[in-house]
């Protein structure tokens, strides 16, 4: 850094980090998260030489493939559940079989650990349902007897909660003002 280099502008960590945080709300974030980090256990585990002093424990099992692409499919859904949200049923249910899959093909499912972690990230992801966009506001208007229109009185044909009681369905009754004439528009 020189004496040249602007300095960072005044807020600029919180201003983004409100927008990750407007990012991860938007998503299963957590779930994704969870999904991604539970192939990491699975995929390392079958490869793993334990160095005890002299002595080596190899933890290499004959299934080592298989472990490996359950480690990168999870991985890659769990990817796929930040970027492609609306995958997210398929993707958990895809990382709850994975994860089923891993505990005789790899060590127990990278020692329960990576087992856990996707069981949990895919039933998260399962359950996530986007929330509803924000409703706007309706406007701020005086209220009832604050000076609006006084509410009109139900016609005598009508019950109290303004629904017609006619079973007219001819369009004609004299509560439609229609008189027998139909309108083309």
């Amino acid at each position: 850094m020189s004496a040249e280099t602007p300095a960072a502008e005044a807020g600029q960590f919180t201003r983004r980090r409100l927008q990750f945080r407007a990012w991860r709300g938007a998503r299963p974030f957590w779930a994704g998260l969870y999904v991604l980090l539970s192939g990491l256990p699975i995929m390392y585990f079958p490869y793993f030489h334990l160095q005890i002093g002299h002595l080596t424990l190899a933890m290499a099992t004959t299934a080592g493939a298989g472990s490996l692409i359950i480690g990168v499919l999870l991985i890659v859904l769990g990817v796929s559940l930040w970027f492609q949200k609306h995958v997210r049923t398929f993707a958990g249910v895809a990382a709850i079989l994975l994860a089923l899959v891993s505990l005789p093909v790899s060590n127990f499912g990278g020692f329960i650990m990576g087992f856990l972690l996707a069981l949990v990230g895919g039933a998260m992801a399962v359950a996530w349902v986007p929330g509803a966009p924000p409703q706007p506001e309706p406007p701020a208007g005086p209220g009832p007897g604050e000076g609006a229109a006084p509410e009109a009185a139900p016609l005598p044909h009508q019950a109290a909660d303004g629904v017609s009681k006619s079973y007219d369905l001819s369009g004609t009754s004299p509560a439609n003002e229609a008189n027998g004439r139909h309108s083309a528009g």
